[in-house]
């Protein structure tokens, strides 16, 4: 009597697996596609945002590297009564010098100085606008730029002339300085000479309206006082000399001397933006659980639709186990292909929306492997009750229904 030998236990290989899960797609490939659309769009979105924002951050990091944060402003405080505190007239020349200080500049506001396109206009409609006299230097300490015309050297600064910043010109409606153009400002013509692009780190530049030093004093009646100093000095040294400054400038009051640093100010958006896209990743991350949802609806639906294959496989030798990683790999599959359009779509918005503003295109690299996680640990998630049931299913029960 011969003994018969067993037969070989059943195997279901990786690559098999793969291909079983694709052929069960491939049956109903609107419902697979319309399933993937809702992971596509929760992957999309956390993409998307995590991509703005670190190209904000890269195009704010962008300019502080070109503009510097080694620039300080000196304003005026309060006093102790209350009333509103002066900088002394020679306090510029007193800062420039601080043995560190490598550029020094400064604007003054002219008092009861109004701009206008022409004479006609009522004065209350002043469209929010400032008069300031500048030194020829200032451009150079705030890193600002002219976007059409000349800036106002130490010539140019002796006549009627002025230079606009860029929401100015844009108030004013006016966009060329060929000399043609003049402005009515406290009752006199002078004639635009330019106009400056936006300055990143002297913002109240860009709705001033700016005459030379010399002007101010001689025509307008200004009294020499600085309203803004801004200071440059060495990266290292930024610190010691924020700490001079008050007594330097004022040292009589330095309590009533105000510095800061305006890469502060930047720094601060920056950290605000990172406020809002935790915000915006946790609407992606609840579009990504709706389309897992709807994942283990399609396989749940799945399982119930084709009990006489899983009753088959089953009679043909398939294991509870082979049944379970096949319906489990299907909803893997069908939410990896929901992240891979995904993260190509939020790739795209991004650096669109990138390109529009001018920002670098910035997307990190565990912002991918995030969305590929994300999409695994989905689809596992959402198909491991469809496969478990269909895995418990006896095959004589789904062979019943053939």
């Amino acid at each position: 009597m011969t003994a018969t030998s067993a037969p070989p236990a059943s195997r279901l290989r990786g690559r098999d697996t793969i291909r079983v899960a694709l052929s069960g797609l491939r049956t109903r490939p609107l419902r697979a596609v319309l399933s993937a659309l809702g992971i596509a769009v929760g992957i999309a979105a956390m993409v998307a945002v995590v991509g703005i924002s670190a190209s904000s951050r890269e195009q704010v990091n962008d300019q502080l590297r070109r503009l510097g944060t080694n620039l300080l402003t000196i304003t005026p405080g309060q006093q102790l009564m209350g009333g509103e505190a002066k900088l002394p007239p020679e306090s510029v020349g007193m800062v420039a010098r601080v043995g560190p200080v490598t550029a020094v500049s400064a604007i003054g506001a002219v008092d009861d100085a109004s701009v206008f396109r022409n004479q006609h206009i009522p004065e209350e409609q002043t469209n929010g606008l400032s008069v300031n006299a500048a030194r020829p230097d200032l451009l150079d300490t705030v890193s600002g730029t002219v976007a059409s015309g000349r800036w106002l050297d130490d010539a140019l600064a002796q006549f009627p002339a002025v230079v606009l910043g860029a929401d100015a010109a844009e108030r004013l409606g006016i966009d060329h300085t060929d000399g043609s153009v003049q402005v009515w400002l406290a009752g006199e013509w002078f004639t635009v000479v330019g106009i400056l692009d936006p300055v990143p780190l002297a913002p109240e530049l860009d709705s001033s309206v700016l005459i030379g030093w010399p002007v101010a004093e001689d025509t307008l009646g200004f009294d020499g006082s600085p309203t803004t100093i801004y200071e440059r000095s060495d990266e290292d040294a930024v610190n010691d000399v924020r700490a001079v400054l008050p007594a330097t400038v004022n040292p009589d009051h330095p309590e009533e001397v105000s510095v800061s640093r305006p890469s502060d100010a930047l720094a601060a958006q920056a950290a605000a933006d990172e406020t809002l896209t935790t915000l915006l990743l946790a609407l992606g991350g609840v579009a990504l659980l709706v389309g897992g949802i709807g994942v283990a609806n399609t396989m749940v639906i799945a399982v119930l639709e084709r009990r006489s294959e899983i009753g088959l496989r089953r009679a043909l030798g398939a294991t509870r186990a082979h049944v379970r990683r096949q319906f489990l790999g299907e909803s893997v599959l069908l939410a990896g292909l929901g992240g891979i359009g995904g993260a190509a779509l939020g790739g795209v918005v991004t650096a669109a929306f990138a390109q529009t503003r001018d920002w670098p295109f910035a997307l990190p690299v565990w912002v991918l492997a995030g969305a590929a996680a994300a999409t695994v640990l989905v689809g596992a998630i959402a198909g491991a009750y469809p496969a478990a049931r269909a895995a418990r299913m006896p095959p004589t029960v789904a062979l019943a229904t053939v």
